[in-house]
């Protein structure tokens, strides 16, 4: 069962929120964070991305960057402008986006679920990246930054949110980008112990998305306790920062392909092998959405084409087997166009559905992409399913928005 409990949160004065709060550190590059974190030294970019703090093109993982980062949230600890709630507390934490709110609980979640596998994946994650998380989460020895969790809906944690959100928020705000994020306390005690009853009887939690974050957290909570001789199971460090939704409130958006050549094929010999596995239908020059699974959605020399796939191109008893990215990259990226490796070939790249169909045609029309195809987004419950049934999701398959902010909330390991 999901073991979680409260933790005393780190997070920034009322009045300085927007200030602090950032997004998270692998969504954008040094450059754009230290532009975005320009004239501001509240910025948490300074703890997350601290090679902001030195010449432009310093390599992020020098160990002077991660010496940075203690320095600056020592600093901003100092400063008062990150302070330690006095009790353990949940918290909740609503996003909106385009008139749509998901609300999740703020958690400790215990590394052994993770280790033993009741905190579910559903993708492979890479050392070096893992690597340089668990080296950020080391020398803080805080989880800094959350991992995004969904978790199977109950009716008793649905209420709560609907009482706690009833009342006053702590923080509330709209980010740059046009997102509202708010966050509310639970201090009552008797809600907190009903928060991990309920959790506790939830039998996994799966990650939406952060994969490598949760690995670092995990196992550096993991490390901790092989490395304490008096190491007793009840410390903060066998616990890490997550946010958990429930499943009905989130929403995957599309993922989709960018190829910068048709493999030596014309246009018409391209559309022609298509045709062996899709009904090909040309739309003309309006934009077309995919408009449900096994549609798809081709863009190509100024003209957009539906593409569905024939009978028998699927597998709809097979959790990976029915994914329209599987069925794409088989029939369209390999078979057709020779990519076989979607995580290293150069020739193609990926746009997360966040951009709209809009960007698609505009690097296909630029030249610097041949043709475009859009995918109907994967749905929770096949993301559910796969990861109930142990399997990994094809690359760059799920897109999740809105991201969850770094700095509303950090969790200390001791």
């Amino acid at each position: 069962m999901a073991k979680v409990k409260p933790f005393k949160g780190v997070r920034p004065p009322k009045e300085m929120v927007e200030e602090v709060v950032s997004r998270p550190y692998d969504v954008l590059n040094s450059e754009e964070a230290r532009k975005e974190a320009e004239g501001n030294e509240k910025s948490l970019y300074h703890i997350i991305k601290p090679e902001i703090d030195f010449e432009p093109g310093t390599d992020e993982h020098d160990p002077k960057v991660y010496d940075k980062a203690v320095e600056n949230f020592r600093m901003f600890q100092d400063k008062g402008w990150l302070v330690q709630d006095d009790k353990e507390k949940y918290y909740i934490y609503a996003q909106t986006m385009d008139g749509r709110t998901q609300y999740g609980f703020v958690v400790a979640a215990w590394v052994n679920d993770y280790m033993e596998g009741r905190i579910k994946k559903h993708e492979l994650t890479r050392r070096d990246k893992e690597e340089d998380r668990m080296k950020h989460v080391r020398v803080n020895n805080a989880n800094i930054e959350p991992v995004f969790f969904a978790f199977p809906d109950n009716e008793k944690l649905e209420e709560i949110i609907r009482t706690v959100t009833a009342g006053t928020p702590e923080y509330d705000f709209v980010a740059p980008d046009g997102f509202g994020h708010t966050l509310w306390v639970i201090e009552d005690p008797e809600m907190i112990e009903t928060v991990t009853a309920e959790f506790d009887k939830i039998p996994n939690l799966y990650i939406a998305d952060g994969h490598h974050r949760s690995a670092a957290a995990a196992l550096v909570g993991n490390e901790k306790a092989q490395q304490n001789p008096n190491h007793k199971g009840d410390e903060e460090y066998n616990y890490f920062l997550a946010v958990a939704f429930p499943a009905s409130h989130l929403k995957i958006i599309d993922y989709n392909r960018v190829v910068r050549d048709l493999n030596g094929l014309t246009p018409e010999e391209f559309l022609a092998k298509v045709g062996e596995n899709f009904i090909v239908e040309e739309k003309g020059t309006e934009i077309y959405q995919p408009s449900g699974l096994h549609n798809f959605s081709l863009y190509m020399d100024g003209k957009w084409y539906s593409l569905t796939a024939k009978e028998g191109t699927y597998d709809d008893k097979d959790p990976i087997g029915v994914l329209d990215v599987t069925v794409s990259s088989d029939l369209i990226l390999r078979d057709i166009l020779g990519i076989t490796d979607l995580r290293s070939d150069k020739r193609i790249d990926f746009v997360g559905g966040i951009r709209g169909l809009g960007e698609l045609k505009r690097r296909v029309d630029s030249g610097e992409m041949k043709m475009a195809l859009a995918l109907y987004p994967v749905t929770m419950d096949q993301l559910i399913n796969i990861a109930d049934t142990g399997n990994i999701m094809p690359p760059k398959t799920t897109w999740f928005e809105p991201k969850l902010r770094s700095g509303l909330v950090i969790h200390k390991l001791d």
